[in-house]
């Protein structure tokens, strides 16, 4: 038989209150809600792994979100750095993070020089990731675009244009000498006028930065043929008195002149060379040579007509010009 046991108000209060405490205890150790999976996952440990600026590591972290990690970490972020996730994002075990590291680069365009910092890997994309420079395919960089990009490195872009122009050219005409030994000497008369030609030729021209460095001629089309002029020049020489003796030469006007002890000034002589039989006809303008048998010396420009400049000197006959 059972016996039969009362139960006092203070024994009934703390019987609840243990059965309360069970109940929550349960709840709690055994039960899964989200925000108790999440409260758990925040503070176990992880395995991390991340690439820094290219280089791989591993750590373990308490940490919640990548913030945190980097926080705990102690990795230090620039202004223009990137970081994937985003800060705020949470991590697991296993998650991946990547930190891109800018790099500090010059660019150098058209005279200018601008600082600027890029994430970008080629110089072909830092160039493309800055709106302020248009780079076109003919466009050149120093060094070649498919170039690495290093911190500090200096960039120099050159913009280059290809173009064709089309000019106009003359060409000259030929002058055909027809001589006259019934005219005077001084007589020179024009038969048929020259015509100057024209010729289209067209270039292919580069300019860097505005600046012609090459032009290469594409084709040349003559839209107007020369016409030669044609002269006839007296031949004819009336000479009276004659003398012989030495030539020499002396660098003066570079004219067809010579200078005479003796004979007027501004009259002409003709004067011909005894060994090879070659003359010309000058102006005296000048006084001298004196002795040694010279009777003229000539301008240089007229002695080498008649002999060798080398030769210094040579035999000749003076006729005085009378027409």
């Amino acid at each position: 038989m059972f016996s039969k046991k009362r139960f006092t108000k203070k024994q009934i209060f703390f019987s609840m209150l243990l059965l309360l405490t069970g109940a929550l205890f349960f709840q709690h150790g055994f039960l899964k809600s989200a925000k108790g999976e999440q409260l758990f996952a925040d503070s176990a440990q992880k395995k991390i792994f991340f690439s820094d600026g290219g280089l791989m590591f591993e750590a373990v972290s308490n940490a919640s979100t990548v913030g945190d990690f980097l926080i705990e970490q102690k990795i230090a972020l620039s202004p223009f750095d990137a970081v994937y996730p985003k800060s705020e994002e949470k991590i697991f075990s296993g998650t991946k993070i990547i930190i891109q590291r800018a790099k500090k680069i010059i660019i150098k365009e058209g005279g200018k020089s601008r600082e600027v910092y890029s994430l970008q890997s080629t110089i072909e994309q830092a160039i493309w990731e800055n709106k302020d420079i248009e780079l076109a395919n003919e466009d050149q960089t120093k060094p070649e675009r498919s170039t690495l990009i290093k911190d500090g490195m200096t960039i120099v872009v050159t913009h280059v244009s290809i173009k064709e122009e089309i000019k106009n050219e003359p060409i000259a005409f030929k002058t055909t000498t027809n001589k006259d030994d019934k005219l005077g000497w001084r007589i020179k008369k024009i038969t048929q006028k020259g015509v100057v030609g024209n010729r289209q030729v067209k270039y292919r021209v580069v300019l860097y930065d505005g600046k012609e460095i090459s032009r290469k001629v594409l084709e040349k089309n003559v839209t107007q043929d020369p016409v030669d002029e044609i002269v006839i020049q007296g031949t004819y020489v009336k000479t009276g008195k004659s003398y012989s003796g030495v030539s020499s030469w002396y660098a003066y006007t570079g004219t067809m002149c010579a200078a005479n002890p003796w004979l007027p000034m501004g009259s002409y002589v003709r004067v011909t060379n005894s060994d090879n039989g070659k003359s010309i006809v000058v102006k005296i303008n000048d006084r001298g040579p004196f002795g040694n048998g010279r009777i003229v010396d000539l301008d240089k420009a007229a002695f080498e007509k008649i002999a060798s400049l080398g030769q210094g000197t040579a035999n000749v006959k003076m006729e005085v010009v009378l027409n």
